[in-house]
């Protein structure tokens, strides 16, 4: 099946997203002559409002992109309001874990319990909400200091962190073996409760 000319124009805005084409830009890509352009980027914009689509074609200075209706404003507020749970990763969970039952702890002191680097999932930890900067260290470079927040505790259905389940400890034990208690119990527990 052969796209047409619209078709091409909307496929480029879509991957555009909120950055948009100019008319050169489209011009460009999709290697066409002024007037015929211009009438694929009528026929796209027509489409759309007498369509029952949620989404229109606008220009806004100079720049076309492809925008959500108002008549869907509400709706998307919703999704706003209410982001769908993403499941993190195991790293990020492991942070998280070694975070919830040591903080304040610094980064450099997570990747000494679990060996590895974890400045990506420190980072998605906090796009996220769930862990948060407490302060400083006081010294030389100053590291942060990182701890859960309220989020956290309303992601897992925590009153406060006296719940977190009890860790066993053993005296002679590792840091090695620490990180390896802290998720074993962390993961057996918010499994069975994310289940509910």
């Amino acid at each position: 099946m052969k796209m047409t000319l619209s078709s091409k124009i909307e496929a480029l805005l879509f991957v555009a997203g909120d950055d948009g084409l100019t008319f050169k830009q489209l011009q460009f890509l999709t290697e066409s002559e002024t007037e015929e352009l211009q009438s694929a980027i009528n026929e796209l914009s027509e489409r759309y409002t007498f369509s029952i689509s949620g989404i229109e074609l606008r220009e806004l200075a100079g720049i076309f992109q492809l925008v959500t209706k108002q008549e869907v404003a509400e709706i998307i507020q919703k999704l706003v309001d209410n982001p769908p749970v993403q499941a993190l990763s195991q790293a990020s969970l492991e942070v998280l874990a070694i975070i919830a039952y040591k903080q304040p702890i610094t980064r450099i002191e997570v990747e000494d319990m679990r060996g590895v680097k974890s400045e990506k999932a420190l980072q998605t930890l906090s796009a996220k909400g769930l862990v948060q900067e407490l302060g400083r260290v006081e010294g030389t470079g100053r590291a942060i200091l990182y701890g859960t927040t309220n989020e956290f505790l309303n992601y897992f259905g925590l009153k406060n962190l006296d719940e977190l389940p009890f860790l066993p400890e053993e005296e002679k034990a590792d840091s090695d073996e620490d990180a390896d208690l802290f998720m074993t119990n962390f993961q057996q527990t918010f499994k069975e409760e994310l289940k509910v």
